[in-house]
């Protein structure tokens, strides 16, 4: 059901000339949990994200959402959902901006009894045409103000239990 996944931040390619300052870690990069299971969305979590611009305007922004479910019986470590729970890659606009964000929302089944632990794991690209130019992967993680679609409003953690 599920592939193991490691979750960090990696920077895999390198730069463009003139990208160095893309290169530093950024408070305008990361993943967040902005909805979970509410009353407006039940069954539900939505998982956004931001990324940084680096002012070149040839390049394009992209993000890959896939939702993480916590394995409590078997070795209790995020595994990835699968098919269901992957976004595949969402073009988040020109990389000539300061920043970009985007996000979605998956529906999903809970269990008869107990709960679902759930976070998301983006990718984020910046792109050259077909030419990926860098690559960076993170977990959500909470405390991120300004999460359009949030709910309720300005709501923002690591991770959502989904239950009946």
């Amino acid at each position: 059901m599920a592939t193991l996944l490691a979750v960090g931040v990696a920077v895999l390619a390198a730069p463009e000339a003139g990208d160095a300052a893309a290169t530093k870690p950024s408070s305008l990069l990361w993943a967040t949990v902005n909805v979970c299971d509410t009353a407006d969305h039940p069954d539900t979590i939505g998982i956004r994200g931001s990324m940084p611009g680096n002012g070149v305007r040839a390049q394009e922004m992209y993000m890959r959402f896939q939702l993480q479910y916590l394995a409590t019986d078997d070795d209790g470590r995020w595994h990835n959902i699968g098919a269901s729970g992957d976004s595949g890659w969402i073009d988040a606009g020109s990389a000539k901006y300061r920043r970009r964000q985007t996000g979605r929302n998956f529906t999903v089944r809970p269990p008869e009894s107990g709960a679902f632990r759930l976070r998301g794991a983006v990718t984020f690209e910046w792109r050259k045409g077909t030419d990926v130019v860098r690559r960076a992967r993170m977990s959500t993680t909470g405390g991120h103000g300004n999460t359009a679609g949030a709910d309720p409003r300005g709501f923002s953690a690591a991770s959502c239990s989904v239950a009946k």
